[in-house]
């Protein structure tokens, strides 16, 4: 890779919607030799908003010209999935750091792709995939590592979530399960996050298989997922991924088993996991999440960028959940 010589971080933001209002551009002028100085929106009115809101100086309405503005040094793709790919080829190509939301595109392919060009490049690229530095996560990982519940056996995950009347209202809108937009539904979406943190937890996957449907038809993306896998490491685990539940069915639980012990934790909740262990009471952890939800993680790339640190989530991890996915939806029987 070639040398970042700036002092700075000055990042230029592509596509600031949603996720760019607290989780994570906000946190770019909270860390250390790191600011905001561009964003880009293809509606006018709605980036110079954000522009005005946040105190940013500069805004544009073509992703070209943000990406070759001299002052800009680093790029934060936040748009859907379907645009990951060409804007990394433009940030690439001006020889800019990239960070990229997650899931890091909508197929395995594109992933390929996108690492391809920044290699070529000879520029980093990383995934938000903002879990692996939550305090949370990294203390079970600290546990697990120890020894702390013994050898892991097995790991599963369950994620149910029921329909939501509004949300089927807004489908017309609602980019997380249009598969031409974001790979997939909200599997993609949500379970991306899940894979990710298991993979940062027990290394790679190297088996998947599953089956998807769509059984609800509220939507064209699947809407459940049930799979199993098998890591590196030897640990094996299971998924069972549903998005039209009942209400009294709705779950967010990850279950480690090992040889001593248990850890239970939920993904999407607060900062907190239960540790059991044989012959022991359970103890609960409870640690505060950041405001801006992905500052642990933009602070390593700021870090690693300048030469003093390094980022846990790159291209070549957040590829490693995308063919995972891929794997797991292979099957869909309707």
């Amino acid at each position: 890779m070639k040398k970042f010589t700036d002092s700075d971080v000055r990042w230029g933001v592509l596509g600031v919607g949603n996720v760019c209002e607290v989780k994570s551009a906000p946190a770019m002028n909270h860390i250390p030799q790191s600011k905001l100085v561009a964003v880009m929106r293809r509606d006018e009115a709605k980036v110079k908003d954000y522009a005005a809101r946040h105190g940013v100086s500069k805004w544009y309405t073509d992703a070209s010209a943000l990406i070759q503005d001299p002052e800009v040094n680093a790029i934060y793709i936040a748009t859907p999935p379907n645009a990951h790919l060409e804007l990394t080829r433009l940030a690439a190509a001006a020889g800019k750091p990239v960070y990229v939301e997650k899931p890091m595109a909508r197929t395995f392919a594109e992933c390929q792709e996108m690492i391809q060009v920044c290699e070529a490049a000879e520029v980093p690229l990383f995934v938000a995939y903002y879990r692996r530095a939550l305090p949370h996560f990294v203390r079970i990982k600290e546990l697990l590592d120890a020894g702390a519940i013994g050898q892991i056996r097995t790991v599963h995950i369950n994620l149910k979530q029921e329909v939501e009347a509004d949300l089927i209202t807004k489908l017309a809108d609602n980019w997380r399960v249009k598969p031409e937009i974001a790979g997939g539904g909200y599997f993609f979406d949500l379970a991306s996050h899940q894979l990710d943190l298991l993979d940062f937890f027990f290394g790679r996957i190297t088996h998947a298989s599953g089956y998807a449907a769509n059984q609800a038809k509220a939507y064209e993306a699947e809407d459940i997922v049930t799979g199993s896998f098998v890591f590196d490491s030897g640990v094996l685990g299971t998924g069972n991924w549903c998005f039209t539940s009942s209400h009294t069915a709705r779950k967010d639980e990850i279950i480690i088993d090992g040889s001593t012990g248990q850890i239970r934790f939920a993904t999407f909740g607060k900062g907190e996991f239960t540790l059991l262990r044989d012959n022991q009471e359970a103890e609960q952890f409870h640690f505060p999440l950041p405001t801006h939800i992905q500052q642990p993680l933009i602070h390593s790339i700021v870090d690693e960028l300048l030469g003093r640190g390094s980022c846990p989530s790159t291209g070549l991890s957040g590829l490693r959940a995308n063919w995972v996915m891929d794997e797991l939806v292979k099957n869909r029987i309707y």
